[in-house]
């Protein structure tokens, strides 16, 4: 298992699937790139060594890593088969749960990624308004709709996804379709609605800060106004804060929602929730996939949903999350460090006012992993992250702080670093 990034890079462009599993972003040349087993919050590399987890597969098992409720459901699906030449039962029995949790829905699309499910959200609301701009605010996926907005100002997409996204192979002609805005700037967002004939706004319900100044409610009542179709994404969001989505929080609801990550607790499930009069313009747009209809997602699904209602996962993950959120706090007080602490329901983020914020983040995930905990400046928390976890956690990162607090005072952070400084955007693999 020697240099097996080195080698994934020679065969597999990019090295991976996901941008978000690139050692590189998390510490070049050390983190490790492969896991051989993986449960309740415990990793195993492919060079058999143990680390517990705090970035969690950016948030896809909300119930911790190989679940025995839901994989033993899933076991039991696979030996019933999990592909015919009909439709599994699960899929009507998962839409059905969707819709009695977001009773303002009727109708439900599946697809097996959150990426997808934007994209077809975005179809099915441009097929339904029939008008082809998009207004958008957060992060949406890879598809062309949205990266294109690069293609009209290479820094659209800085402030939203990463900074250096390459707009290479998306077509020119999608250039003046898509409109960024940024979080909580309703102004901002009214000028590009008069201006650009928005026929859908797509947005999500809350990444870093909260909404202020009703920012959510106006959007809405804009939407009524202009008759435009407005689309929540939360497939981040979803499940992290109560049994549903953070829209129900704020009460605020969409024509349409996509969740996606938490609801399978770790397999292949997406879904598009929407009214009636939106989602059967889906029928007049050929929208298909062969493994959009494999069983296992669905199980997953049913499942997930009925374990998280059972143990309300939402109430333990809040309790984590504050937790952890108050720890970083007394760390930034008696560091004396200044530093800014955000994040949705469940995904605390902190990041150092400094010049140096890139460098801390290298030097945590590098001194975190000599204590085997995969950590960063990003948590994503689980029901299976217990309180000794975190206390331990925060016993090895108090040390950091401490040198984090040397540098500050003026000591060099170069003197530290064994590894070159985590990436900040995208880039290129050689």
């Amino acid at each position: 298992m020697k240099n097996l990034w080195k080698k994934s890079c020679k065969i597999i462009p990019g090295g991976n699937t996901l941008l978000s599993k690139r050692p590189e972003l998390w510490l070049p040349k050390k983190w490790p790139s492969h896991f051989i087993s993986a449960k309740g919050i415990s990793v195993t590399s492919t060079e058999n060594k143990k680390y517990r987890d705090f970035v969690f597969a950016v948030g896809t098992n909300i119930l911790g890593y190989a679940n025995k409720f839901v994989d033993n459901s899933v076991i039991k699906a696979i030996k019933n088969g999990t592909m015919s030449s009909l439709n599994c039962y699960e899929e009507y029995k998962l839409a059905e749960e969707l819709l009695k949790i977001n009773k303002w829905a009727d109708m439900v699309k599946f697809t097996r990624g959150g990426g997808e499910a934007n994209s077809l959200a975005v179809r099915i609301a441009r097929a339904a308004s029939g008008k082809q701009n998009v207004a958008f605010c957060g992060y949406h996926g890879w598809h062309d709709w949205y990266v294109a907005s690069n293609l009209k100002d290479k820094n659209s997409l800085k402030d939203h996804l990463m900074s250096g996204i390459s707009t290479d192979g998306v077509p020119l002609a999608l250039k003046k379709t898509v409109h960024p805005f940024m979080y909580n700037d309703f102004q901002y967002l009214e000028k590009i609605v008069s201006a650009k004939k928005i026929g859908t706004i797509i947005m999500e319900v809350k990444r870093n800060f909260e909404p202020t100044n009703n920012f959510l409610l106006k959007v809405r009542q804009l939407c009524d106004k202009k008759k435009i179709i407005l689309i929540f994404d939360e497939c981040t969001t979803g499940f992290r804060a109560n049994y549903g989505g953070l829209h129900q929080f704020y009460k605020v609801i969409p024509d349409m929602v996509m969740f996606g990550k938490a609801l399978g607790n770790g397999y292949a499930i997406a879904a598009v929730l929407g009214k009636k009069e939106i989602m059967d313009a889906a029928k007049n747009s050929f929208i298909s996939s062969s493994f959009w209809g494999e069983r296992v997602g669905f199980v997953a699904g049913l499942n997930t949903l009925k374990l998280m209602k059972k143990i309300k996962s939402w109430n333990i993950i809040k309790k984590t999350s504050e937790y952890i959120k108050q720890n970083l706090r007394n760390l930034a007080t008696e560091n004396n460090i200044n530093m800014s602490i955000s994040g949705i329901p469940g995904v605390p983020i902190f990041a150092f006012k400094s010049k140096n914020n890139l460098n801390y983040k290298t030097l945590i995930a590098q001194e975190m992993m000599k204590k085997k905990f995969l950590a960063s400046n990003i948590i994503f928390t689980s029901t299976e992250h217990k309180k000794k976890d975190i206390d331990d956690y925060f016993y090895e990162l108090s040390k950091v702080f401490k040198v984090i607090q040397k540098c500050e005072d003026g000591d060099r952070i170069e003197k530290y670093l064994k590894n070159p400084v985590v990436y900040s955007g995208f880039k290129r693999l050689n």
